[in-house]
């Protein structure tokens, strides 16, 4: 019996729109999470970010771990005190940033052995001080197991070895998480490309038992369409029951396509990563307000979503800011995103409700298609 109970209120295709009831609050599905990497969504005051509609915010083990520590965010009251946030936290693993470190990291059965990016520090993260780290130092309301990401392109053998030592690394996880009836733990699959290694993945997962299931090692270089394919034979091996967890995607094309596949919830620093870089995100696509095109632009960026970014300044006014370099441009910009992004999940979560998910979808595409000029 899972911590958190999961109500699918209406299923379209293999769409879904439900609810996660946490201690904390509900989570309204789909779902995007505004990523604060180092207990912040950068350029957003924690209002601000809960005024967008986000639910739920993500947290990232690695770099609190690293600055200014886990240890010292538990005595200052644990991660929602200190960054000010009342609603539900999820924390990854640490895993896809030491995984990343490249030649700063080593993996093996015990766990990975890095070296901090900030200071050259050597550093030990087990599934064990993972679980430490989330569940009892930051506090988080879903933490996730320690997994190891496989690179792309991998071979079959690699895919194979990294899915058994994350399956292995789970069952560690979840013992070091014990029972915690207000607190819940997530499995990831993993497998790279290969069909019968992703439905292995999920299978031992469900074995393991999770009170939801995230799918790894997507965003990593596969593209749009294979994304979509790993997909296709992935989600169908997991529980219907519990909630399906995309990790770090992405585009508004990648959310709308992976909730037809039956994807419940997402996280991505692109929309505030676009916001610092001068980009507002759209049905379109992205626009670069660093074009001259925009500088006598009076029009908002977009007056049907509810945030004062999105619907009171003009494009040739934030324009300006970008062009001047003002803090104020990027500010703007990343409020804009992530209030479009969340505007995104309650269309639909709206159209699956009302069986219209389909025509969403195309109507979707066909708008982004013509914005991009190259589909996905």
């Amino acid at each position: 019996m899972s911590s958190f109970p999961f109500e699918i209120a209406a299923v379209d295709g293999a769409a879904r729109t439900g609810v996660l009831k946490t201690p904390r609050g509900d989570i309204a599905t789909p779902a995007f999470m505004p990523v604060g990497t180092a207990a912040t969504v950068k350029a957003l005051y924690p209002d601000q970010v809960r005024q967008t509609g986000a639910d739920i915010i993500l947290g990232n083990t690695y770099h609190l771990m690293l600055r200014p520590g886990a240890e010292r965010v538990k005595r200052l009251g644990g991660l929602h005190e200190f960054m000010r946030w009342g609603g539900p936290i999820l924390t990854d693993s640490g895993g896809f940033q030491v995984w990343s470190l490249a030649g700063l990291r080593k993996m093996s059965e015990e766990g990975a052995a890095f070296k901090s990016h900030l200071d050259g520090s050597s550093h030990m993260l087990t599934p064990e001080r993972s679980i430490e780290i989330q569940a009892d130092l930051l506090g988080a309301d879903i933490s996730m197991q320690l997994d190891e990401c496989t690179n792309y392109p991998a071979t079959r053998d690699e895919a194979a070895s990294s899915l058994q030592l994350s399956l292995r690394w789970g069952a560690r996880s979840k013992a070091a998480f014990g029972e915690r009836p207000d607190q819940a733990l997530f499995g990831i699959v993993q497998g790279s490309t290969y069909e019968d290694l992703r439905k292995e993945s999920a299978q031992g997962l469900v074995d393991t038992g999770y009170d939801g299931y995230a799918v790894g090692g997507l965003a990593v270089g596969e593209g749009f369409e294979m994304m979509c394919q790993v997909l296709d034979v992935t989600t169908p091996h997991l529980p219907a029951e519990r909630p399906r967890y995309l990790m770090g995607v992405g585009k508004p094309v990648d959310l709308v396509e992976s909730v037809a596949r039956g994807i419940d919830m997402f996280d991505c620093v692109l929309p505030t990563r676009s916001g610092r870089h001068g980009q507002a995100w759209s049905d379109f696509g992205p626009m670069n307000l660093k074009n001259a095109r925009f500088a006598e632009d009076k029009e908002p960026l977009a007056p049907e979503i509810d945030c004062p970014a999105s619907r009171d300044y003009s494009k040739a006014y934030i324009h300006h800011l970008i062009r001047a370099g003002e803090y104020l441009g990027s500010m703007l910009l990343s409020w804009h995103n992530i209030a479009y992004y969340q505007h995104l999940t309650a269309r639909m979560r709206a159209a699956i409700a009302a069986g219209e998910f389909e025509n969403f979808r195309k109507e979707f595409r066909a708008k982004w298609d013509a914005g991009t000029g190259q589909g996905a």
